[in-house]
């Protein structure tokens, strides 16, 4: 269990949130094609995980845009972000803002993120969303960096996790 704020009233996270060292936990989410997409998928590529509450609100947006230009020119790396908004939504957002090198899945059928992330919020006006986070996973899937944002109106450390690769 995490203690975390939304614009600064404390909140809790339900689990443990995956440390630099550890082996990046299993994960089923559903594509945008609704198809399934585990890290097997992404076998022998680092991967830069992106967790947040909904691409719908202006922080998750700009995270998703900035780290989509931030590793524009790079094919060695996967850009993965993942929310329970609906494959939809997130399909929706993709092709307006003209993002083609992400990777938008849904937590929405497995809740895998709740059970093996800790990023399940238990209270607070978000309630029952995931928190905002960063994990970046090498091409053996450890986890390299790993950040549980402070306050789930903030940006992530974007520098940081590139450092990271």
């Amino acid at each position: 269990m995490a203690n975390i704020n939304f614009k600064g009233h404390p909140i809790q996270t339900d689990g443990e949130f995956p440390k630099p060292g550890d082996q990046a936990p299993e994960l089923i989410l559903v594509n945008t094609d609704l198809s399934e997409v585990t890290l097997a998928d992404f076998a022998g590529k680092q991967v830069i995980f992106n967790i947040f509450p909904s691409v719908d609100t202006a922080v998750c947006a700009l995270q998703l845009k900035t780290f989509s230009q931030k590793v524009a020119q790079r094919d060695d790396v996967v850009l993965l972000f993942a929310s329970m908004d609906l494959p939809f939504a997130l399909n929706r957002f993709c092709g307006a803002e003209g993002i083609k090198n992400a990777v938008t899945a849904s937590d929405f059928r497995h809740h895998s993120l709740a059970e093996n992330y800790g990023v399940k919020m238990l209270d607070g006006p978000l309630n029952g969303l995931y928190a905002r986070a960063t994990l970046v996973f090498n091409a053996d899937h450890q986890v390299v960096y790993s950040e549980l944002v402070d306050d789930v109106v903030n940006e992530p450390d974007y520098d940081a996790a590139m450092a990271s690769l």
